[in-house]
């Protein structure tokens, strides 16, 4: 290979490095140097319709196969629109490479239509952001995108230039590399392990809340280890479900078993962060009293909201398999976890209750219960939108990892769309790697949320991406249709019309089925779940108002915690 490449060549190199097989791409002339060099060197260019969904994809392809995902985007209106999607990732700690080309220097003029700093718009909602200026130094900055987005706590990275570098030869300082690039473990301080087995020995009711850190961690086998040794029930959130298999004794979804972890005398953060959904670590939630264990890679989240009494600073997997071996040299005895299971029996009862409920259209838990019924490991599902997403929480169950994903934390409807075919190219890249065929990727959203990016549907048509999309179809913005006449007695501006969405979905060559009633439900499902190319069922819910024990999230929670913050001081 000669040391003179071009620019784009060089870009290309370094993605191969990262083991990118797919890029996502709404582009103009600004990249079409870029997505040839590709495309030429098996690097496939999977298209979009909207910058937000092009990020969106590569979120979901990078979450799914646990690497860099790549965006393609244009400067100007293409920034602006991708901002919804970079938000998400940045949130969600995906690590997301949004490559941003520009016009050339020499066409920028003194009063430009876009006369501000370019990337400004990006700055907050990335981990790092920069404008390349020199063909030579921009497949480094590339790298350096790459090698910052999977370091530490996972994020979002920008990397623009102007299109005439892409064709520019360059002389490479270092020849590329070949391997992929390990990323950094760090291990725990040996002190901070002691300390937290010992809280360990003294506890009678501890747990576990695995989140997005312990998934990308790898650490679902020690943490399953450490489970069964110990009987410490695994509670899990976004992407760290179905790390330990949910199974309502030790392994339990967060928004399910929330309600009883305040009975728990030992919380231990892995990979988690005490956000509002997890209610801040705080009471009312938790107990004041609880003690408090965080393991996470990036130092600026220890302690966030509650001080912790081991903090500790260290990759997950490795943290989990040093306290597994302490309590192991301690002799530390099996705990029982009878405690939760006890606890939430009512809790988990009126999800069972209500999907059995017949209603004059389709109960919305009825989508949960037949759907269990009829996946399994080989399925990856994609949660979004309001009210079926947390109705979904109460009776979707996974148990295996990187077998879930949803719009958390960022909550912005509509994602879940882009997220699925991202999530479906990766499996299409990387299946056979693994001696498997593609997990089926089904995506359970609203309307509303629907409604956002449709158009992207078209996408996994023309990429034959054989996703299953169901749209519970309440035709109104769901929490506006149960919340509001509690508040105000009536609903307003929450009705989204009586929409066909099969008919949708097969005007863009989805295969498309509607289901009007319980009984029509499982023979929709089957139809739609069987087909081998991407499919619509049109679902028409009838809604009912959420009594105590089914609200997955505890809105007024969110308030008491505010009013007694750190109150257990």
């Amino acid at each position: 290979m000669s040391n003179s490449i071009t620019s784009a060549n060089a870009v290309r190199c370094v993605l191969q490095q990262y083991a990118v097989r797919s890029v996502f791409a709404l582009a103009g002339a600004s990249q079409s140097v870029l997505l040839d060099e590709l495309d030429k060197n098996g690097i496939r260019i999977v298209q979009s319709r909207h910058e937000t969904a092009t990020v969106g994809a590569a979120d979901g392809y990078a979450r799914t196969r646990r690497g860099v995902g790549v965006a393609v985007i244009n400067a100007d209106q293409g920034m602006a629109n991708a901002v919804t999607g970079v938000q998400s990732a940045f949130e969600a700690c995906s690590p997301v490479v949004i490559l941003v080309g520009r016009e050339p220097h020499t066409w920028l003029e003194p009063e430009h239509p876009v006369d501000h700093d370019e990337l400004a718009v990006l700055r907050h909602v990335t981990k790092w952001a920069r404008t390349c200026h020199s063909a030579a130094r921009l497949a480094e900055y590339v790298e350096i995108a790459c090698r910052k987005a999977l370091s530490g706590r996972p994020g979002p990275c920008v990397v623009a230039y102007p299109k005439d570098l892409l064709t520019r030869e360059v002389s490479l300082g270092i020849a590329p590399a070949t391997a992929r690039i390990q990323r950094a473990r760090p291990a725990p301080d040996p002190t901070a392990v002691a300390d937290a087995a010992n809280l360990f020995a003294h506890a009678k009711r501890p747990v576990v809340i695995a989140g997005s850190g312990a998934y990308w961690s790898g650490a679902d086998h020690v943490l399953r280890r450490f489970s069964e040794r110990f009987g410490v029930p695994i509670l899990m959130n976004a992407m760290g479900r179905g790390l330990v298999p949910e199974d309502l004794n030790l392994g339990w979804p967060w928004p399910v078993a929330q309600t009883a972890v305040g009975q728990a005398d030992l919380v231990v953060w892995a990979g988690a962060r005490p956000t509002r959904r997890l209610g801040y670590g705080l009471a009312p939630r938790f107990s004041p009293q609880a003690h408090m264990i965080q393991i996470d890679i990036c130092a600026e989240e220890l302690s966030r909201n509650r001080p912790m009494d081991v903090p500790m600073l260290a990759d997950v997997k490795l943290a989990i398999e040093q306290l597994h071996g302490a309590l192991d040299a301690q002799g530390a005895p099996r705990g029982d976890a009878r405690w939760l299971s006890e606890a939430l029996v009512d809790r988990v009862g009126v999800f069972v209750e209500k999907s059995e409920q017949q209603t004059p259209q389709v109960n919305p838990y009825r989508i949960g219960t037949e759907l269990m019924q009829r996946i399994g490991s080989g399925t990856l599902l994609v949660n979004d939108g309001a009210v079926i997403l947390t109705r979904m929480f109460g009776v979707l169950r996974f148990s295996v990892p990187g077998a879930y994903a949803d719009t958390y934390p960022l909550g912005s409807m509509g994602m879940g769309t882009p997220l699925a075919i991202g999530a479906a190219v990766a499996e299409q890249d990387f299946a056979a790697d693994e001696n498997r065929a593609p997990r089926k990727v089904v995506l359970v959203t609203g309307d509303g949320s629907f409604g956002f990016y449709p158009s992207e549907l078209a996408t996994a048509v023309i990429e034959n991406l054989p996703i299953t999309v169901i749209v519970a179809n309440n035709r109104s913005w769901g929490n506006e249709l149960i919340m509001q006449p509690a508040v105000i007695g009536r609903t307003l501006n929450a009705d989204l019309g009586d929409i066909d969405y099969a008919a949708i979905g097969r005007a863009m060559g989805l295969f498309s089925e509607v289901a009007s009633s319980n009984s029509e439900l499982p023979g929709a499902l089957d139809a739609v779940l069987a087909s081998s190319r991407a499919s619509l069922l049109d679902v028409r819910v009838t809604e009912s108002p959420l009594e105590a024990r089914e609200m997955t999230l505890f809105y007024t929670d969110v308030e008491n915690t505010r009013a007694r913050h750190f109150s257990h001081l």
